[in-house]
C-alpha cells in the first residue's frame, strides 16, 4: 500500500569554518580551516519566507502556488530548463556524486540571483520541517554547507551549493502528474503528486562529507550525526542474542539501493524481526525511521509515520560491522512491508582516512509516487 495519499553567481565570501576531524578513534579534535561559504548558502540561510501571495494556501495548493511564484522569477530560459517534462527516465536523473561528474536535470542553484534563490527558499520550507537542528530543512542547508567546505580542501569545482540542481517535471497542478526534484551531491529528495495528492516522497538519498561539525558563520551543522546515533543506539539497546539474530554476514562498503537501483528489493527479509522485540526495543527502530520521515513537513511526515508505525511488527532490522555504527563499512538496514532504510559509514572521498556516511531511504510501493 502508498503509505501516502494524500544564486546569480557572485564571487565566493570568506568565512570561518570549523572542522571537528572525527576519525573513529577521536572526534574530540577541533581544528580551524578558513573556507569559502558560497552566496547560495548565505541566501538559504535564514527560513523565513518573503512570499505573502500563496500564505490564504495550503496543502498540495500551497506548493503548487510557490512552485509557481518560483517560476515567475526566471527567464523563459530558465524556465524552459527547469520545468521538464514527466518521464521515468527524468525523475531518475540523479546520483550521490557530484553534478560534475553525474549530470543532472534542471536549474542549477548557482545561476540563481537572490531573489530566486529566496523563491527556491520559500518552496523548500514548505515541504521541509522548519525549526529543528540538523533536520529537515536544516539538515539540507548543512549538507549544502558541508559541501562549499569541500571545494576549499581539494574537491574543486564539481562540489558545492552551486551544483545542487531543482527541476519541475511536469506541470504543478492541483489535479495532474508532476514532481519537484532537489538533487545534488549526497542530498536529493523528489516529492510527486498526482490529482491533488502528494503521493511519494522516496527514493531520498542523504550523505555528507565530512561527518564532523563544520560552522559557517555563526551556525554549527552536523546534518548527519543525529541519524548515525540513532542507528547506534538502536541496535546497542539490542540483547546479545538479538544483535546476533540482527547480524548480517556479509560486508557491506556502500549501500545495496542506492542510485541507479530501482526496485532491485531482496526477495526475502533478513535480520531481526521488530515484532518479536519488547516494546521499549521497537519504539527504537520507529525512532530511526522518524528522523528521516520528520524531515518533511508535519502533515506528509504524519501519514507516512501513520503507515509505517502500522507496519512495524512486520519490519525487520539488520547490521553488518559494529554496534557502534563509528567505523568504516558499519551497514544498519532496516526493511518493513512499505519502509526501506539503509545507512552505509564508508571511506572518505575527499577527506581521506575519515569516515562519512551515505543513506537511502526508498519505499516498496511508493517509490517515484509509485509510478
Amino acid at each position: 500500500m502508498n503509505p501516502l495519499t494524500k544564486a546569480g553567481s557572485s564571487l565566493a565570501l570568506l568565512a570561518l569554518f570549523t572542522l571537528s576531524c572525527s576519525s573513529s578513534e577521536d572526534s574530540s579534535e577541533v581544528t580551524p580551516d578558513t573556507g569559502a561559504t558560497s552566496s547560495v548558502t548565505e541566501a538559504l540561510a535564514a527560513t523565513t519566507s518573503t512570499n505573502t501571495s500563496c500564505t490564504s494556501s495550503s496543502g498540495v495548493a500551497k506548493v503548487v502556488c510557490l512552485a509557481e511564484a518560483f517560476k515567475t522569477t526566471l527567464s523563459s530560459t530558465q524556465v524552459a530548463t527547469m520545468q521538464l517534462t514527466y518521464t521515468q527516465t527524468n525523475t531518475r536523473k540523479w546520483s550521490n556524486l557530484p553534478a560534475g561528474m553525474s549530470a543532472r536535470v534542471g536549474i542549477d542553484l548557482g545561476s540563481l540571483n537572490d531573489t530566486q534563490l529566496a523563491a527556491f527558499r520559500d518552496l523548500m520550507v514548505a515541504v521541509l520541517e522548519v525549526g529543528t537542528s540538523n533536520e529537515g530543512y536544516d539538515e539540507m542547508l548543512g549538507n549544502l554547507v558541508a559541501d562549499d567546505y569541500l571545494t576549499t580542501v581539494g574537491g574543486g569545482s564539481d562540489y558545492g551549493a552551486g551544483n545542487y540542481y531543482l527541476s519541475f517535471l511536469g506541470t504543478p497542478s492541483t489535479s495532474g502528474l508532476w514532481e519537484i526534484l532537489f538533487t545534488g551531491h549526497h542530498y536529493t529528495q523528489p516529492y510527486t503528486f498526482n490529482a491533488g495528492q502528494l503521493t511519494g516522497v522516496t527514493p531520498a538519498f542523504r550523505g555528507v562529507e565530512p561527518a564532523a561539525a563544520i560552522t559557517a558563520g555563526s551556525v554549527t551543522y552536523q546534518p548527519f550525526e543525529q541519524e548515525r546515533q540513532v542507528f547506534a543506539t538502536m541496535l546497542g539497546g539490542f540483547s546479545s542474542a538479538e544483535q546476533t539474530s540482527a547480524k548480517l554476514s556479509a560486508t557491506y562498503s556502500d549501500l545495496l539501493l542506492g542510485p541507479g537501483q530501482d526496485g532491485k528489493f531482496p526477495a526475502a527479509k533478513s535480520g531481526l524481526k521488530v515484532g518479536s522485540l519488547s516494546s521499549d526495543k521497537q519504539a527504537l527502530v520507529l525512532n530511526a525511521i522518524k528522523l528521516y520521515v520528520n524531515d518533511l513537513d508535519a502533515t506528509s511526515a504524519a501519514s507516512v509515520l501513520t503507515q509505517y508505525t502500522s507496519e512495524l511488527a512486520d519490519t525487520y532490522v539488520a547490521y553488518s560491522g559494529t554496534t557502534a555504527v563509528s567505523t568504516k563499512n558499519d551497514y544498519v538496514r532496516i526493511d518493513g512491508p512499505g519502509v526501506w532504510i539503509e545507512f552505509s559509514y564508508q571511506g572518505g572521498v575527499i577527506i581521506r582516512d575519515t569516515p562519512h556516511p551515505h543513506s537511502v531511504w526508498r519505499d516498496h510501493s511508493s517509490d517515484y509516487g509509485g509510478n
